[in-house]
Order: C-alpha cells, then structure tokens, then sequence
C-alpha cells in the first residue's frame, strides 16, 4: 500500500470533488419604529363619547356669536402620519396650537377657508355654498372671526374634560403656515378628530390633531367602552391621600456668594465663612429645590428655628410674592 495519497484521495479530504454549498447569512434590517401602533388598535370609544358631549356644549355656545351654525357633530375619529394630515388641508388655514395640562403633547385645532369664508358670508345675507379656495391670506376680519371661534372651542373643550379628568386647555401659539406647524414629526402617527359644522345647511369641517402618546396617561378613559365617563366619587380623595404620603425635602438657604478657585482651594478645617445674612434678614425655605416661603431665623425651645413669614409666588424665579 502507498504511503503517498492520490490526487482524489486528497480531493476527498479537502471537499474540493464536492459542489460548495454556500450558506446565506441573514442580513439585519433597519426596524421603523414609526410603523409601531403606539395605542391599541379596535378605536376609541371613549374619546368618541367625550367628542360627542363636546358638541352639544359646543353647538349651544358659539350659536350665541354665530347664530347662522345649525348643527355642530363629529364625522370620524381615524389615525394618521402627520405629514399626510397637514398635507390635506387647503389654504389658507389657521393652526392652533394648544395644551391641555398634565398632559405632556401638545395638540392642534385646524380651521380653514371653508368654515371662515361661509361664516362670513352667511353671517352677512350672502348665504353658505362651496367656495373656491382663492389661495391668498386671510383678511383682518377674518382673523378676528377665527379668534373668536378658537376662543368658543378650547373653553368649551375644557369644561367637557373637566368632567372626565381635570386638564387645563391653554393656547400656546397660532400659525398661518403650515411649514411651521410642528407638534409632533411628520412621519408619526396622530388621532385625528374631524367635526362637521352645519351652516346654513352646508356640511363644513374642522379639525383636531392629538399626538398618539398624548392619551396614554388615559388610556383607561380614552378606550373605555362604557358610556359613564365620570370620576369617580373618590378618585380625588384617593390622590390627595397618596399625595399627602409623599416626602419632601426642605432646605433652609442662609447665604449664597461667589468665591474664588484659589479662595475654595484653600480652604481648610478652621476656615471662617462669614455669610451674607442679617439676624433680621429673610431667608428662603426651599421645597425640592425651589423657593416656596420666607422665613426668619430665630430659637424656639432652645433650638434654632426658622419662622415662615411669606409664601414665594412663582415657579421659575421664585422672587415674586403674593
């Protein structure tokens, strides 16, 4: 027997007599975190019950200004990217941008030519028809038309959470172009809320924009099927409970100077700081780190002490008093 493999046997060691299977390795892909669902999917029956009793508050009020509006409903609660909601609205139109305290988004109301022009025109003897969108500014009375809408909207839309859950509805900005309209990016998803306004028998609608992480503090509310959205008789009580649990850290603040590097290095036990206080001087009482009384100091029970003689007014500063 040779000692020396042949030309096969060698091949067949090495696999070279073999095809070459070639093994496909999974490549990994980009994962679009805008196509998540961020809020369950089935709707929003309690955001349409909220909408609905919204309309109705909303119908008897700004008929008092516009008594030519017959009927105010909702149309359709639907999700969409913000980009395409934009895109669809025809100019002019008026974006505000508007709050509704705790909650952390903000939201958008959309008003455009069609509810301003037919107003206007049925409101003067003109009577309320499909208009062609003429593409130019609003007019100066057609702005104070607008803020007069606007006005009837977010008051009444606060009232009707007020009875679900306690926001405060701020406006915080109104924009006429739709470029710098931006309450979230415009490839993520918002719930869009389109009403109808009857004027003088012509279907008109507006709009609501409401960023999909706005509701999820009230998912609860916002997915609730049932038609009582009401608080219930002790949810307050239960808040103002735990909340009376909470610690806090106070802080009395004797002195604030500013001091040299060479000085703060030089520092050692025995050092005296003189500080800038007064026996007679107020002083703050800090509450997590921010001013909330005045206090002086004093002995109580052979103790120091310090007694509270002012509440601060102000939560950025703190400097200005009730």
């Amino acid at each position: 027997m040779s000692e020396f493999l042949s030309q096969e046997e060698i091949d067949a060691l090495l696999g070279g007599g073999k095809k070459e299977t070639v093994v496909e390795t999974k490549r990994e892909k980009p994962f679009d975190f805008s196509k998540v669902e961020k809020i369950k999917k089935g709707g929003f029956p309690g955001l349409e019950v909220i909408f609905e009793r919204w309309a109705k508050i909303f119908r008897e009020e700004i008929r008092s200004l516009f008594p030519v509006i017959n009927m105010v409903s909702k149309n359709s609660i639907t999700v969409m990217k913000f980009g395409d909601f934009i895109n669809k609205i025809p100019l002019p139109a008026s974006y505000t941008i508007f709050t509704m305290k705790p909650l952390n988004e903000s939201a958008l109301l959309v008003i455009d030519s069609r509810v301003v022009f037919n107003l206007i025109s049925a409101l003067f003897g003109g009577g309320a028809r499909p208009f062609k969108i003429e593409g130019r500014d609003f007019t100066k009375l057609e702005l104070n038309i607008i803020h007069d809408f606007v006005d009837t909207v977010l008051t009444s839309f606060e009232k009707i959470w007020q009875t679900v859950y306690p926001v405060e509805v701020e406006r915080k900005s109104v924009e006429l172009n739709p470029f710098l309209v931006r309450i979230v990016s415009p490839a993520e998803k918002v719930i869009v809320v389109e009403m109808i306004l009857d004027i003088e028998g012509l279907e008109v609608p507006f709009s609501f924009a409401f960023p999909q992480m706005m509701f999820l503090p009230l998912k609860d509310i916002i997915f609730s099927e049932t038609s009582s959205l009401e608080i219930p008789a002790d949810w307050k009580e239960n808040i103002l409970k735990k909340l009376s649990k909470v610690e806090l850290n106070f802080t009395l603040e004797l002195s604030r100077f500013t001091m040299l590097v060479e000085e703060l290095l030089n520092l050692e036990v025995g050092s005296d700081i003189i500080l800038n206080v007064k026996k007679d001087d107020s002083i703050n009482l800090m509450v997590e780190g921010k001013p909330k009384f005045t206090a002086k100091l004093g002995r109580y029970d052979k103790k120091y002490a310090a007694m509270i003689v002012d509440r601060v007014k102000g939560e950025e500063d703190g400097r200005e008093r009730e």
